[in-house]
């Protein structure tokens, strides 16, 4: 059965086909799935549509007793049930069984929302969940329950499926619901302005809600509205997501000394991005931060990126831009903008703004539309990897930073990787030959490296300024130079 995507969700199109599909499977036996991602992405508007649609059943945990907890479920499944009062249930293994009992019958779709709560207050239930669906069990094999757990909490969600935790091996559907692209979020925010739609997104990000709730749908007119936008919106602290930044670590139980957390935000966020320069910043050893790291990383705040020309090194990146942007340019000014001086705050930190948040931002949009929207024609191949990186030039006894590197999949046995570009972006500079020229350097150094194929290696340049005229002729010229301004960024390949 095909369920038509409800027009309340905006894109989300591959994860309402995977929800339908599970939802409406009618195969024999009660089946398990785990939808998990950060708060604020749609998660539960997924999970609620798709129970209206199917006519299913919906809990939404809260932070409470097991006995409260039991409580609650009991007297919803007795509502659904049109029963005369509520269930009673006495364990988790009841209430599991009852969730698979509403689908003897038919096909049911079933939500627990926020589903670590739960665990907190019964740290057994994963165990006892196990247990109900195992196989040959009369309660799961007489069931088409479509049993669907979820979470915002990424270390305890990422860990439900992982090793050897009591679901490994139960669920058939695993379903991360991450933050909208930029191009998807652009849209999302009616930015038709390409340049307009990367300041927008260097802030905010593709997180649904910050448009939605937490600014109660004001966006920027057009580009002269930006900045009193930033003000009203953003820095003003009667709105929700003037808060925000900090809640997101408040809010991720795993995350208890918030203070080192923060200082390691803050170094990546000043441009420490190895694990050395975070601890220099903080004035920690680098062998100490091992574990605030994974934990961010696993809380999904911190990205670890491999440099894919230094074996063995690897550069951290904040994943959510609202955290960027907080660290840069909000908790510095913090006592200021609680007073309601965010238009003098925001007057003083452009240069900050700039070199802190849009430019590592407008970096990063180039690197993602390599991976996700690049024409195969254009790079001379499907790239499967593109970060930044450091190549060492021996001869002149210097290194040289290289914005983005694009690497091809790898071929099948041990031959070498295409290399498909080498690239430099800058968000307020017009590049020009001097930084083709880079590029060239920068290919020459790495042609006689082991392991890379340079055959088909593209030079790519992205600017939001754009370029000067004897680079577009050069581009014209010159069939291995990518020219990549903010239009093409947000709609060509």
């Amino acid at each position: 059965m095909r369920l038509p995507k409800p027009v309340e969700i905006f894109d989300r199109d591959a994860e309402w086909a995977e929800l339908a599909r599970f939802g409406t499977d009618g195969r024999p036996g009660a089946t398990l799935g785990v939808v998990s991602g950060r708060r604020r992405q749609g998660k539960t508007l997924l999970l609620y549509e798709l129970t209206k649609a199917t006519g299913g059943f919906y809990f939404g945990a809260t932070e409470a007793t097991a006995a409260d907890s039991l409580r609650r479920l009991g007297e919803a499944i007795g509502r659904y049930a049109g029963s005369l009062g509520p269930v009673r249930l006495a364990d988790w293994q009841s209430a599991i069984d009852a969730l698979l009992a509403l689908g003897k019958e038919r096909v049911v779709t079933v939500v627990i929302d926020e589903f670590p709560y739960l665990v907190r207050a019964s740290r057994e239930l994963p165990s006892v969940i196990q247990h109900a669906l195992t196989p040959g069990r009369p309660e799961r094999t007489g069931s088409r329950t479509r049993l669907l757990l979820c979470g915002s909490a990424l270390s305890f969600m990422g860990g439900l499926l992982a090793g050897s935790a009591p679901l490994r091996g139960r669920a058939g559907l695993e379903l991360p619901i991450a933050p909208l692209d930029y191009r998807a979020a652009a849209a999302f925010w009616n930015v038709d302005d390409p340049r307009l739609a990367a300041k927008v997104f260097a802030i905010v990000g593709g997180t649904p809600a910050y448009r939605r709730e937490y600014v109660q749908d004001d966006a920027p007119e057009g580009p002269d509205d930006f900045d009193d936008w930033v003000v009203r919106a953003v820095l003003n602290p009667a709105r929700p997501l003037f808060r925000e930044a900090r809640y997101l670590l408040a809010e991720d139980p795993d995350l208890r000394d918030t203070a080192l957390y923060h200082s390691v935000l803050s170094a990546v966020a000043e441009g420490n991005a190895t694990r050395g320069g975070i601890a220099g910043f903080i004035g920690r050893k680098a062998t100490d931060l091992q574990h605030p790291l994974t934990v961010l990383e696993d809380a999904g705040l911190l990205v670890r990126e491999p440099d894919p020309l230094r074996s063995g090194r690897s550069r951290y990146r904040i994943a959510e831009p609202l955290i960027t942007f907080y660290q840069s340019v909000m908790r510095p000014a913090w006592t200021a903008l609680e007073q309601r001086r965010g238009a003098d705050v925001w007057r003083r930190s452009q240069r900050r703004y700039a070199s802190a948040v849009l430019g590592p931002g407008f970096e990063e949009e180039v690197r993602q539309w390599t991976l996700r929207f690049a024409a195969p024609e254009t790079l001379g191949g499907v790239a499967a990897e593109a970060q930044p990186a450091v190549l060492t030039d021996p001869a002149n006894r210097s290194s040289q930073e290289l914005d983005l590197v694009a690497l091809g999949e790898s071929p099948a046995g041990d031959g070498p990787r295409p290399l498909l570009a080498l690239g430099e972006v800058k968000w307020g500079r017009t590049l020009g030959r001097s930084d083709l020229e880079r590029l060239v350097r920068a290919r020459e150094l790495l042609s006689g490296r082991p392991g890379f194929d340079l055959g088909q290696t593209r030079l790519m340049l992205a600017s939001a300024e754009g370029f000067t005229a004897e680079l577009h002729q050069l581009s014209t010229d010159r069939p291995d130079v990518i020219l990549v301004d903010a239009a093409r960024l947000y709609d060509g390949d």
